[in-house]
């Protein structure tokens, strides 16, 4: 039987991938709904193939609702471990028998291990998004003013407590949605944080001021994957001295990052934050090891 591009929960349930013809046996997955765009597979195998670790890196696409069926499935077929990406992030905190005090503090779980006691979550979504920003500006977070658009979605969550934690001196929390904006303030407990923290919504007057007010941009919204979508900011928002990370990395240029760079400013994709946050995650299933420079040859980084 020759192996997919993508699986299914049912592939699994079904024992497929143990009768396949595949030279290594699958161990390591992404799951997501939907996952045939993770280009996860492209990080973690070159690195697994150069340190001679004898397993497959797979995606398996897992509806909502069945996560804990294919984390179960996982575990019967011996699997190392999995990465959770978008919608899964928090049912994977929820199955985790122990949880990394940063995964608990960022309130999802990107990466599981599957010991023979327990399953034990982790979140490297933070940490690697910190290596990108000192890798493509040449800084740390702390003292840094920055902007977060998309906050309230799950990788806005993460890394604005990523922030929080890494003390930054300013954080503007800008998204589409009040009532979830509203709901992550109350529970970041502004009044007990060093930052500021100011939740402000994209039609707001006050948006350019405090964007022309930080240093680092972020975009975390889903706004940029589509040929056709606008900015997320307007070009009154962005000016020479700005630093703009964009979370999306295909297409390698969002309209974000196109505009801004027209304004003179130093721009940088998703791209490294996803190899960062993989070799972070490697390191919890393989300890001692080094993948990055395997991981940054593979996708030419």
């Amino acid at each position: 039987m020759p192996t997919k591009d993508v699986y299914t929960l049912n592939d699994l349930a079904d024992g497929i991938l143990q009768q396949e013809d595949a030279d290594k046996p699958a161990r390591l997955a992404v799951i997501g709904w939907p996952v045939a765009h993770s280009a996860s597979p492209q990080l973690h195998q070159p690195a697994l193939d150069a340190l001679d670790i004898n397993c497959r890196y797979i995606r398996i696409e897992v509806p909502e609702g069945r996560v804990v069926e294919a984390f179960d499935l996982m575990r019967e077929q011996r699997f190392i471990g999995c990465n959770a990406t978008v919608p899964h992030k928090f049912a994977a905190l929820a199955y985790c028998d122990e949880v990394d005090p940063a995964a608990q503090a960022l309130g999802s779980v990107n990466t599981l291990r599957f010991d023979k006691d327990a399953s034990r979550g982790f979140n490297t979504d933070g940490v690697g998004f910190a290596k990108a920003i000192e890798e493509n500006f040449g800084s740390s977070l702390e003292g840094l003013k920055v902007v977060i658009t998309g906050a309230a979605g799950g990788a806005g969550q993460a890394l604005t407590s990523h922030c929080l934690r890494s003390g930054v001196r300013k954080l503007v929390l800008v998204n589409r949605s009040q009532g979830k904006l509203d709901m992550l303030v109350k529970h970041l407990n502004p009044d007990e944080q060093d930052a500021e923290i100011i939740p402000l919504s994209f039609d707001s007057p006050e948006l350019a001021q405090h964007c022309l007010d930080s240093q680092l941009i972020v975009n975390t919204s889903s706004v940029g994957l589509k040929p056709d979508d606008p900015s997320i900011l307007p070009a009154e928002c962005l000016k020479p001295e700005h630093w703009v990370y964009d979370a999306i990395y295909e297409p390698a240029e969002t309209p974000l990052l196109k505009l801004a760079k027209q304004e003179g400013a130093k721009t940088a994709n998703g791209m490294s934050m996803l190899i960062h946050q993989g070799a972070f995650a490697f390191q919890h299933w393989f300890p001692d090891t080094e993948p990055l420079p395997h991981m940054q040859q593979a996708l030419g980084n």
